[in-house]
């Protein structure tokens, strides 16, 4: 009995090992990549590792219609063959879920949110010296906000049930998001204004604390619509994908995601989608390879509620931080190839899609620290 025991602990420790391993492998290539190959086209590393990004270096391709309608239809396509695969209502009975009452921290927090949010859009005098730093107590706000609503329909929330792991994911987004600036330098599909009046540290330090905010604000999203009736009734019980050489698969989707980053800086017009393709399905294949769990793991059982979930948290942040970025003093600004001609606030409308895989990616990042939002009615 002992003797397994131990095997069964060798075993694990051997699991987690390689897993370590094959995710800092990943890490390394995903950013490698992208400077072997503009090193290979001939182009000066020095404007990409430029800091802070002031410099803009790339001539995108204007406006084209052609462009715009056929990138529309083919996001709006997708869209719909997900749906419908993702898409099965069971008319299930009554939630399970007991709901709590709204806690008084949520009213403070929405009090809160909408002081920052007129200080964010105004320009009053006395709050000049602030006025650039309006981002994270915004994003703070929300995120208390949304785990309030949680707690007000299941009974709990992510903040409260595992604050070890919700205070962890601060640190953990703030690198991730890290690692997207550093790939936009070889895209520049957005920059931001302000920069230039920082100095190096003082750009890390602000930057890294407004980043901290991007994975608790999505993973609180997305703990509050997995939990609701309507994905619970209409995402349990879907279609089921089963991938019949899903090893294979791993291998040809990390070939893919790492060709693409490669090439990335040398094509930036053609390939900036897949700076946000890439990296999910390099991290979506590491956790395959080892036999973890990873955000597509239920579809195999027509369960899509974790992605369907995320995708959806993802794009719901997006749309608070593109409506709140457009009237603040510090904000971003796009230049997407061929799709810069409508606009809702900064962004394309088309540039909305890019949430949808941004939201796996998110659940995915955290997935690897070992956190996942829980489903509180799997019903």
């Amino acid at each position: 009995m002992k003797a397994s025991c131990h095997k069964m602990h060798d075993v694990r420790g051997g699991k987690h090992y390689l897993q370590v391993a094959l995710f800092t492998a990943a890490a390394v290539m995903i950013l490698m990549l992208p400077l072997a190959g503009v090193m290979i086209s001939g182009e000066p590393l020095e404007r990409y590792l430029e800091f802070p990004p002031v410099s803009l270096y790339i001539d995108h391709a204007s406006f084209s219609m052609v462009a715009f309608a056929s990138i529309s239809v083919l996001i709006t396509l997708s869209c719909v063959l997900t749906a419908a695969l993702a898409v099965k209502c069971d008319g299930c009975g009554p939630s399970k879920m007991a709901p709590g009452v709204f806690p008084w921290w949520g009213w403070v927090s929405l009090a809160a949110n909408g002081f920052f949010w007129i200080t964010a859009w105004s320009r009053f005098s006395w709050f000049r010296a602030f006025q650039i730093h309006t981002f994270t107590p915004l994003w703070i706000t929300y995120i208390v906000f949304i785990n309030a609503l949680t707690c007000k329909k299941t009974g709990s929330c992510f903040m409260l049930s595992r604050p070890s792991a919700f205070a962890g994911l601060f640190p953990l987004s703030a690198l991730f998001w890290w690692v997207f600036e550093y790939l936009n330098r070889f895209v520049q599909n957005w920059h931001y204004s302000e920069v230039g009046e920082l100095g190096a540290w003082e750009y890390f330090l602000y930057s890294s604390i407004s980043f901290s905010t991007v994975l608790p604000a999505v993973l609180s999203t997305q703990e509050l619509i997995m939990n609701s009736q309507v994905v619970n009734r209409c995402c349990r019980n879907a279609v089921r994908i089963r991938i019949p050489r899903p090893k294979a698969m791993a291998w040809a989707a990390t070939a893919a995601g790492f060709l693409a980053l490669l090439f990335i800086g040398i094509f930036p017009d053609y390939l900036h989608p897949f700076l946000w393709l890439s990296p999910l399905a390099v991290i979506a294949s590491a956790q395959s390879f080892t036999g973890g769990r990873h955000i597509f793991s239920g579809v195999g059982k027509g369960d899509w509620r974790r992605p369907v979930s995320a995708s959806l948290a993802a794009l719901c942040c997006g749309f608070f931080w593109e409506m709140w970025n457009y009237y603040s003093l510090a904000k971003w600004y796009y230049t997407v190839p061929f799709m810069q001609g409508f606009n809702v606030f900064e962004m394309p409308i088309a540039g909305y899609a890019g949430y949808l895989p941004f939201g796996l990616e998110c659940a995915s990042a955290a997935g690897i620290a070992g956190i996942w939002c829980e489903l509180k009615n799997p019903g």
